[in-house]
Formats: C-alpha cells, sequence, structure tokens
C-alpha cells in the first residue's frame, strides 16, 4: 500500500488524552490511513520524527480574521503557532450580513470591540456580498494555509435587520426577532459554525456605543438560539456580562439565562471566563454552575485563557508617556530616531516631569496612558523569552523600590532596551495577586475549553494567538513557580476538547480516518520569543507579531505548511462549512 506521507519515529501525542506511544504515521489523500510500526515509506514524502513529539494540529476556536481571511491566505500570528483550524466570527462582530453603504460603519465597529486598525480593513478587505451565506461563498472561493470555519454576529445582523434602531441598541420588536432568527438560521443552514454575541460594555465601536445587541432582552436572545435548535447545529458563544469585569453584579443572572438557554435549544453555549480582581473566586461558582447544569441537560463550555490575559505595554504599543507634549512632539519619528531622541538627556527628564495632555473622550483608546499610569504595580517586565508567570516582587513598582528610583524612571529605561522593542505585560485578568494556579485550576476543569486567544484581534496590544505554543512549553515543561500539567491533557485541551465543541469531528485526533493535520514538534527545543510589532497590514497598518521555533513541521490536510517556522507556500487550507 504507498502512502503520500510517513511520519516516522515519533512519539505521539494522538488528541485524546492517553498517553504517549512511539508509532509511524502515514497519510494519504489527506487523511491519516494507518498508524503502526515501520510502516512502509516506498514512494512517500517521509519525515523523520526520531526525537520529536508528534501532535494533531491546533484548532483555535476564538479568533477574529473575519476581515483578514479575505486577503490573506497566510493567517498570522495563528498559523506560526500549530494552529491548523480556527474559527472566527466572535463577541458579536463580523461583515455579515451588511446592506450596501454599511461596509464602513461594519469597519468601524471590529476596530473599536477588537483593536484592528480600520484602515487596514478598508484597504484590504475585498467585498462582494451582503448576506452571510455570499460571505461564507466568497471564503470559499480562497485557499488558506489552515481551514477556517465562521460564526454568524449578532451586531451585523441585528443592524442589518433594524439600522440605525439596531446599532442604537433600541429593543427589538416580535418582527424584528422574527426576522434576525431567519437569517441566523439561513446562516446556520449555509455552513456558520455558531451565533455570537457579546454583552460586555467595553466592548465599543469607535463611535463609543456599545456592540449592537449589548443590552438585548432574553426573547431576542432566544431567537437566536432557536435558530440553531431549527437548524440542528451550531454554537451560541458569547461575552456575557461581566467578563470585562464590570457589571459583575450580572453574572449570576447570565449564568441562569445560558443555562436555560441551552437545555432548550439543545445546543452547547461557550462564554469567556477570566478571573477579575474585584470579585477574584467567582470564575470558581461559574464553573461549578456550568457542570451542576449538564445534569438538567445543559452544555455550557467557560472558555478559560491559558495565561493571564491583559495588555502589552511598550514605546510602540500604548505606555505611560503616549500623552506628554515632548513625547507627542517627536512620537512620528521613525523608530529609530525616536529612540535616539528619548535616549537624550534633556529628552528624558523633560518627558518624566512633564504632565499629561488631556485624553480625547471621544477616540477609543485614548484613555489608555492613564490606565498604565496607575497600575504600575501590575506591569512587569515581559523579557526577551517572555514570562508570563512573574513574581508578584518583579512589578515595576517593586524593582524601582530596590534601585531606589520611581516606577516611571524604571519603565522608561526599560522600553528603550532591546532597541527599543522592549515590552511589559500588564494582566488585569487571571492573575490576582500574582496567583497563576487560578489558570492552572481552570485549565483542569471538565467543563473548560482553551480559547479567548483572540488571533487577528487586538493589534496594538495583545499577541495571545502564541497561547498554543505558551501552554506547551509552559505548563508541561517550563513552569518553576507551581506544579506542571500533563503533556498529553495540554494537547487534548486544544485539540479534541476545542473540535469537539464545533462539532469538527473529522479533526483533533490522530487516528486513522481523521484528517491529516499535524504538528511535528522538537518539544525540548519548543521556544516562544517576545512579541515585536510589525506594519505589515493593509496601508501599513501595526500588529504585533510573535515567533516560536520548535514546529518542525505543520501539516494540514496532508500538506506540509510550515517546515521549520517558514511557511512553504502551500495553501490547502479552506472553509469549514458546519459540522463535520
Amino acid at each position: 500500500m504507498s502512502y503520500d506521507l510517513v511520519i516516522t519515529g515519533g512519539k505521539v501525542i494522538d488528541g485524546t488524552g492517553n498517553a504517549p506511544f512511539d508509532a509511524d504515521i502515514a497519510i494519504r489523500d489527506g487523511l491519516i490511513v494507518n498508524i503502526g510500526s515501520e510502516l512502509e515509506t516506498e514512494n512517500a514524502n517521509v519525515i523523520e520524527a526520531d526525537g520529536k513529539i508528534v501532535t494533531p494540529g491546533f484548532v483555535d476556536i476564538h479568533t477574529h480574521y473575519d476581515g483578514q481571511a479575505t486577503w490573506d491566505g497566510l493567517l498570522e500570528p495563528s498559523s506560526g503557532h500549530g494552529v491548523t483550524t480556527i474559527v472566527m466570527g466572535n463577541c458579536g462582530v463580523g461583515f455579515a450580513p451588511v446592506k450596501p453603504g454599511q461596509e464602513e460603519w461594519l469597519i468601524q465597529l471590529m476596530e473599536g470591540v477588537e483593536d484592528i486598525p480600520g484602515t487596514a480593513l478598508s484597504e484590504g478587505m475585498e467585498w462582494g456580498w451582503e448576506s452571510f451565506p455570499e460571505y461564507l461563498n466568497t471564503l470559499e472561493e480562497k485557499n488558506f494555509s489552515i481551514d477556517i470555519g465562521s460564526q454568524v454576529a449578532h451586531g451585523a445582523v441585528r443592524s442589518y435587520v433594524m439600522g440605525d434602531r439596531g446599532s442604537n441598541n433600541e429593543p427589538a420588536n416580535p418582527e424584528d426577532i422574527a426576522e434576525m432568527k431567519n437569517l441566523v438560521r439561513e446562516a446556520i443552514e449555509a455552513g456558520a459554525l455558531g451565533v455570537s454575541t457579546s454583552r460586555v460594555l467595553g466592548h465599543r465601536a469607535m463611535n463609543g456605543e456599545p456592540v449592537p445587541g449589548t443590552f438585548a432582552a432574553e426573547d431576542e436572545l432566544y431567537g437566536l438560539g432557536e435558530a440553531l435548535r431549527d437548524a440542528g447545529s451550531g454554537v451560541f458563544e458569547l461575552a456575557p456580562a461581566g467578563a470585562d469585569g464590570q457589571d459583575l453584579v450580572k453574572a449570576p443572572a447570565e449564568m441562569k439565562w445560558m443555562r436555560q438557554l441551552s437545555a432548550t435549544i439543545e445546543r452547547p453555549v461557550t462564554f469567556a471566563l477570566l478571573q477579575n480582581e474585584s470579585e477574584p473566586r467567582l470564575w470558581e461558582q461559574l464553573l461549578s454552575e456550568s457542570l451542576e447544569a449538564t445534569e438538567q441537560g445543559s452544555q455550557c463550555f467557560p472558555q478559560v485563557a491559558g495565561r493571564p490575559f491583559g495588555l502589552l505595554i511598550g514605546l510602540q504599543t500604548h505606555h505611560a508617556f503616549a500623552k506628554r507634549p515632548t513625547f507627542l512632539q517627536i512620537a512620528d519619528l521613525p523608530h529609530s530616531e525616536l529612540v535616539s531622541q528619548l535616549k537624550q538627556k534633556t529628552v528624558r527628564n523633560a518627558i518624566l516631569n512633564e504632565t499629561d495632555e488631556p485624553a480625547n473622550p471621544n477616540i477609543v483608546f485614548d484613555g489608555m496612558t492613564r490606565m498604565v499610569q496607575v497600575m504600575l504595580h501590575r506591569l512587569y517586565p515581559l523579557g526577551e523569552i517572555p514570562d508570563y508567570e512573574p513574581d508578584p516582587s518583579k512589578s515595576f513598582v517593586e524593582i524601582a523600590k530596590t534601585v531606589n528610583s520611581t516606577p516611571e524612571e524604571v519603565l522608561y529605561d526599560y522600553m528603550l532596551e532591546n532597541d527599543g522593542h522592549a515590552m511589559g505585560m500588564m494582566p488585569i485578568f487571571n492573575y490576582v495577586d500574582g496567583n497563576h494556579d487560578v489558570i492552572r485550576e481552570m485549565l483542569l476543569h471538565p467543563q473548560a475549553v482553551s480559547g479567548l486567544s483572540d488571533g487577528g484581534a487586538h493589534c496594538g496590544m495583545i499577541c495571545d494567538a502564541s497561547i498554543p505554543t505558551f501552554m506547551l512549553s509552559h505548563w508541561t515543561r517550563d513552569r518553576t513557580r507551581g506544579e506542571k500539567l500533563p503533556l498529553e491533557w495540554i494537547v487534548k485541551k486544544q485539540t479534541q476538547d476545542t473540535a469537539t465543541l464545533y462539532g469538527l469531528n473529522d479533526r483533533g485526533t490522530l487516528q486513522a480516518g481523521k484528517r491529516a493535520d499535524i504538528n511535528v514538534i522538537n518539544y525540548d527545543a519548543l521556544t516562544l520569543y517576545g512579541p515585536k510589532m510589525a506594519h505589515d497590514l493593509p496601508a501599513g497598518g501595526r500588529r504585533l507579531l510573535q515567533e516560536a521555533t520548535g514546529y518542525d513541521y505543520t501539516i494540514v490536510a496532508g500538506h506540509i505548511t510550515r517546515d521549520h517556522g517558514k511557511d512553504t507556500g502551500e495553501r490547502p487550507g479552506r472553509l469549514i462549512r458546519g459540522a463535520r
């Protein structure tokens, strides 16, 4: 029997959670066809994986490549971190359905909520659809390095149906809800993987308005869910009220209706879950209720992040000096010239002793400078080999005490290191009192799924698309401040578990008959590097990228898409239509 590709001699971690085992893997026509010892290699392309681990490709269920996918087949940063399947259309924002003339408004909504440069979206997006099925048809014509699936976004549906009433969050009437329900069912039947919505106050368009649907009544939310029930497919995804730390008092009520909704529509509900400083143990209650809900026929799956959730602070992102008059005078200089100027003693002294210019309340994110200033006690040097679990004694406030300086002085000098590319990490969620064991407990919970990478989004704030790499290197190998987690468990969390939630049962494990989406990883050498700012989006838009070494090969549908970290140019990835 001949094969197209055979991976020989590797340590197979098959995604089921079972113990690793030694085996060869044979691939033909994009599928795994045999797993065993000393398989025939004649006429096959051979990857020798001695000393390496072999895993399923990672399935990232929380991304925002909705616009990028229309112009970019590579889909970095996710495709550089072992991810072979993504799900986009999360948090109630997306680009279909759209009425002619509404395109720019949807771009402004995406920019405000997900910090994707609007100029890049306007320059790069290739429109040509109105309905959600037409949007999928557009994506289906394209080839990608990885597979993509999409959910239909409540914000776009609501605005399409209700116009300004919808975008202004006015109540929906029964006719509005019926039309929204029809559009969501149409999307699911065309291949959408679910419907998404957002109820957090922090998700706002560039005009400051909350995402359409933020205050939707239960009859509207049930209308969306009933569309999934009627279509017999799809996941209901949301950012629930309180997920961003605001309106935490609403969290118990949110959990109640999510449980009831799932039981009523007999479909999974998945929602963002983060630890918040003001209610540091609320996450335990919500996880517990999610598990209890299974006894009532509900399927509630909190999405948890594999590391602290916050902001990256550096000279090219938001930082503490961005509103100082002297800095504003030189802020537009080329990066190297800016760094040179900032190193001048007179410039340094001026900036450190000045008062900020007032923030413009009409500009989204313009108040970030002040936020950084008041949270220096929770800002840590990240390092070129990033430390996402820093000791609390390593904050800029604590460092300043040891060197008899001020936190702002220490931060200023640190940002100029590494030619002005040094980054600090400000964990806002999942790191109360520097306790990383909370994340470990979340990951171990049977209802929790790994998510919230936001791949493709928050381009000037985070690069959590690298979480799959961090999960392997930190939790299973490098952790020193607490217990590690089994490698086979971490692999399962981001392969079988995430694929199963979205009904993608043709992938996520290494078994005969499954898709040949595979990573061959030099586990001992797997290294995640610090994030760097690039200006490679359309119109020169910026985004943070984060490199990793140790991925010897990433394989999608039997094609080698990355060879020792480098894109091979192969584009076997396609649009996924519906559950498998």
